[in-house]
């Protein structure tokens, strides 16, 4: 079954495509045949800020995890036992102190319709029953319809190869940011037992994005290359505004 066809995802995505194809023609004056894929950019910048707030509520609940990690410790200490005893002292913990295990996957939670929205915009000939004009569009010379894969299956090693890599390599420097950040805040937090096997595990994940945006089109890998930089700049501002033992300045 085709999830494009569906009546409320080919809404979606001929709005979408109406929206992306505007604005593309509205910054052509500014960015020339590569107005498309700053079109693109502008749409995950738009995004990301739509999504500051649950940005801001991750950062409170990892401080508020970091300071419940004694006492899931103990919760460990006492009922380790009987798991499924400490199991449920475990999610009370967590609703008495209004705090979220999962809180972490919101912001990839809720970008992954527009990340479909994006993939079928560059890869559907057809969008609700008209031409798709963006196919036509490029970056540099690249078609922001075509994957890194699909290049190098048609054997293109030259500048078309070389946006790519690009990209993938700026997604790969975000993605060890990303893991040190993480092993930073790790080392400031007493993490308890039952979650060390799931954070490392965790810890590598931002460098999947690397090889999932080898495979997609050009405008998603463009996408995804925003997005994840935002997230490390975001997480670096807020952890500093929102850190609970931060000193005001004077002033």
């Amino acid at each position: 079954m085709d999830l494009y066809s569906l009546p409320p995802v080919a809404v979606a995505l001929d709005g979408a495509h109406s929206l992306v194809t505007w604005l593309a023609a509205s910054l052509t004056p500014l960015a020339g045949t590569a107005s498309a894929a700053l079109a693109v950019v502008l749409l995950t910048v738009a995004v990301r800020c739509l999504l500051l707030p649950v940005g801001v509520s991750q950062v409170r609940a990892e401080f508020t995890r970091r300071r419940l990690a004694p006492m899931l410790r103990e919760l460990q200490r006492r009922y380790g036992m009987d798991p499924q005893l400490l199991q449920r002292k475990r999610m009370q913990l967590y609703a008495d102190e209004q705090a979220s295990p999962f809180a972490g996957c919101m912001p990839a939670l809720l970008q992954a319709p527009v990340l479909s929205l994006l993939y079928g915009l560059f890869v559907l000939p057809v969008v609700h029953s008209h031409p798709n004009g963006l196919l036509t569009e490029q970056l540099l010379g690249v078609p922001l319809g075509t994957s890194f894969l699909a290049l190098l299956n048609g054997g293109a090693v030259g500048a078309e190869a070389l946006v790519f890599l690009c990209l993938l390599a700026g997604i790969a420097v975000v993605a060890w940011g990303s893991r040190r950040m993480a092993l930073t805040v790790q080392s400031s937090t007493d993490v308890p037992a039952h979650m060390l096997s799931a954070t490392r595990a965790l810890n590598w994940l931002p460098f999947l994005t690397v090889v999932f945006a080898a495979a997609v089109p050009l405008a998603a890998t463009l996408y995804l290359a925003v997005s994840t930089a935002w997230t490390l700049l975001e997480r670096t501002v807020l952890r500093r505004l929102l850190d609970p033992g931060r000193t005001p300045r004077a002033d």
